[in-house]
């Protein structure tokens, strides 16, 4: 009677997929008072991002043929999250988490190391500080001095000072004008755009350095909060954000159905969505009722007729028995002899032979974020598709992973939203780029979030009182390990 009753309300917004985008919304919109209903057509969490456990689930995904071996050890040890990415510790999602007090429900640990690939086989850690800097084997002498001077300049520019604009940091001056300034180097240029900033191409250098400053700086503050990396991983994988957000949204009164197959949408004269079609779950015969609603957001799978296709993404989820082998671990008393997780990005200049304009990522987690068996690591490589061979482009990726046992390769569309939703209240998310970070993911959820509420995201008002009291975002470090 209770969900006949529920399916009969008006809505002000109905979120169809339980991806980490709807999830957030989902939890931030409940929490400023909207009335939610949360479906999604998956009896779990996670849609197009969940993460699958026991092992032998993501071998019937992949339609792999058999069983695991047995020496990949017990099933229920692993969590394989179908679109990895990490956290950056000073990152709008940390901060989401922690001023929301999901943080509460979650527990992180510090990826040990991250490492930028530099042609001819050479893996470096990336250099974030001055210091760091001159001790670097990544670059020349000369090189090294230029990038403390960029670096020290970088680190005291506000847009809002233009005391600490100098010369040649106006904002308006483009980045490539920038480097020439500074005296940057092809390659210096390649670690500080693709392994500091975090830039997938080479775009960024014909725009405004103020993009690319920000990004610097909070490459430097996350690998300052905790100081082996910038990033950070959940304990037993991604699958427990979107549920983290989803409990937040129920505690502020919203209402969650997964195996809720979707029949449409409804439009108003207007043309304006009015009502989401799905059956009512208490319905002897189904009947398929209108969900009332003023607004619906959506992942791009629910829209086929409202998205387009804007590139591809080819992943691989690789299982090792080993770490990657040019990394270095944080414990000396590690017995592995190398990270039990780290990242390494591949920038498109520095791969041998060239051909490929976007960058590939290289990454792995283990036993110690209890993702995998012991003695036991999954590795992703990805990278946005351009040819017409994609498991191809990512060989220097595999080259970089050593001796892998299984593999687990998929292709997927990127779609994006035709239109921004303002005029029919349809607001729909895009597809997870090739990114090993969720920076450009969050730089989605603030965009949906605008058309949405026509005000910018917040977060100091997402905070709810019991994480306020502990600090805020800074509430997010009590949170990791």
């Amino acid at each position: 009677q209770t969900c006949r009753v529920k399916m009969d309300e008006e809505y002000d917004v109905v979120i169809l997929g339980t991806g980490l985008k709807e999830c957030v919304l989902s939890g931030i919109l409940s929490k400023e008072g909207k009335k939610v209903l949360h479906m999604d057509r998956n009896d779990y969490y996670g849609g197009q991002s969940a993460s699958l456990s026991p092992l032998e689930r993501c071998y019937e995904h992949f339609k792999k043929d058999g069983k695991p071996p047995e020496t990949f050890g017990r099933g229920r040890d692993y969590n394989i999250d179908l679109i990895p990415k990490f956290l950056m510790c000073n990152g709008q999602l940390v901060k989401a988490l922690a001023y929301s007090g999901v943080t509460r429900y979650l527990e992180f640990k510090v990826v040990e190391g991250s490492y930028v690939y530099k042609t001819g086989g050479k893996v470096w850690k990336v250099p974030s500080t001055p210091t760091e800097a001159m001790t670097s084997n990544l670059m020349g002498l000369f090189q090294k001095n230029y990038f403390r001077k960029f670096l020290t300049a970088v680190y005291n520019w506000k847009l809002e000072d233009k005391s600490t604009h100098g010369k040649s940091m106006t904002p308006q001056t483009r980045m490539a004008d920038v480097y020439k300034a500074y005296g940057l180097d092809e390659n210096s240029q390649d670690f500080v755009g693709h392994a500091l900033a975090l830039h997938r191409d080479e775009a960024y250098k014909g725009r405004p350095c103020s993009e690319t400053i920000p990004k610097i700086q909070l490459y430097g503050d996350s690998i300052a909060r905790y100081g082996s990396s910038p990033y950070l991983y959940p304990m037993y994988g991604l699958g427990e954000l979107p549920q983290g957000f989803a409990r937040l949204s129920a505690i502020y009164g919203g209402t969650y159905m997964l195996h809720r197959p979707i029949e449409g949408v409804v439009y108003g004269d207007d043309g304006r969505v009015v009502a989401v079609k799905a059956s009512d779950p208490d319905d002897p015969e189904g009947a398929i009722k209108d969900v009332k609603c003023k607004m619906v957001i959506g992942d791009p799978t629910y829209f086929p007729d409202k998205v387009k296709k804007v590139g591809q993404v080819v992943r691989a989820i690789c299982i090792l028995d080993h770490p990657l082998p040019k990394t270095k671990p944080s414990d000396k008393a590690n017995k592995y002899g190398g990270a039990m997780s780290a990242q390494i990005i591949i920038p498109a200049n520095q791969i041998d032979g060239g051909g490929k304009k976007n960058d590939i990522y290289v990454g792995a987690v283990s036993e110690a974020h209890n993702v995998a068996a012991e003695g036991k690591w999954l590795a992703f490589v990805s990278t946005t598709v351009e040819t017409a061979n994609p498991e191809a482009e990512l060989a220097l990726g595999f080259e970089l992973c050593g001796d892998i046992l299984e593999r687990f390769v998929e292709v997927s569309d990127i779609m994006a939203p035709v239109e921004d939703g303002v005029k029919d209240g349809v607001f729909i998310s895009s597809s997870y780029d090739a990114t090993s970070h969720f920076e450009t993911t969050f730089d989605d959820i603030n965009s949906l979030y605008k058309r949405i509420t026509g005000a910018e995201l917040d977060l100091t008002k997402v905070a709810d009182d019991e994480a306020a009291a502990d600090g805020g975002a800074d509430g997010g470090a009590a949170a990791a390990q």
